[in-house]
């Protein structure tokens, strides 16, 4: 079993039990993750873990030991493992309690941004560095803000100064949705916002406010929201135990130390 996660060495193959996954074909698998921070580690691991629930399928005889795993067969592998139990009317009405700015219709933000984009041609903590520095010339000298983005934002939106528009909820992707409309602040976020493209420095034009959507309305997408996280972190559970009872070799997995799912 693998003590620690193999991140360093992209380059040599994987193998699970008795089954290498070939360098080859971890860097063809990358191509699908491009937007990771690192394509190669996020396709070893989705390959490793691919064939941890393939190998599963075996062992319970739902498919041929030479079989791969479609998506029928991995459904059939998950409902006869795992047991997800599906969120009450409580566990939906405390959600909403607790995330009400979300249950909003016709809310809108306009908003700005400067994007340091993620390449493989800048090293991270630099790029992060450089975001942080021109997030501090801009909290001195705020009024400079389409200037700085004009001259170093990686995004089409630098042409008109950062300016994104007008912004609704499922516009963007959740972690800048979060920045923009999981607060009341307006002007420059004193903060960076981290996304699977980059460092954005974020500044709030406008708010608009919009109505609330009572709880009723909303309780069927509370449930299928909790119903689907629930679900996502008991199949990582799932794997993490049979990672932990697997043969790994530059995995890039953490095995589980305890089985949490039955």
């Amino acid at each position: 079993m693998e003590a620690a996660p193999n991140a360093k060495a992209p380059e040599l193959p994987a193998r699970v039990n008795d089954v290498e996954i070939s360098a080859a074909t971890i860097e063809a698998e990358s191509q699908h993750y491009a937007n990771e921070p690192d394509p190669a580690l996020a396709a070893r691991r989705a390959l490793v873990v691919h064939e941890l629930l393939r190998q599963r399928a075996v062992a319970l005889e739902l498919i041929a030991s030479d079989a791969d795993l479609d998506d029928a067969t991995l459904d059939t592998l998950l409902a006869r493992e795992m047991r997800v139990p599906e969120p009450t009317r409580e566990n939906c009405a405390r959600y909403y309690e607790q995330h009400a700015s979300r249950f909003v219709r016709n809310e809108l933000v306009y908003a700005s941004h400067i994007l340091f984009a993620i390449t493989d041609r800048v090293p991270l903590a630099l790029l992060r560095q450089k975001a942080e520095d021109t997030l501090n010339e801009l909290v001195r000298a705020p009024e400079t803000f389409e200037a700085q983005a004009r001259a170093l934002s990686n995004c089409p939106s630098s042409g008109v100064g950062g300016s994104l528009g007008q912004l609704t909820r499922g516009d963007t992707v959740p972690e800048f949705e979060s920045a923009l409309f999981d607060s009341a602040d307006v002007g420059l976020l004193p903060r960076l916002v981290r996304t699977r493209f980059g460092f954005h420095l974020v500044r709030i034009d406008q708010r608009v406010a919009g109505d609330p959507v009572a709880f009723d309305d909303a309780q069927e997408t509370i449930a299928r929201f909790l119903s689907e996280r629930v679900r996502h972190k008991a199949i990582q559970q799932y794997v993490s135990i049979l990672a932990s009872e697997a043969s790994l070799e530059n995995a890039a997995l953490e095995a589980a130390s305890s089985p949490l799912v039955q």
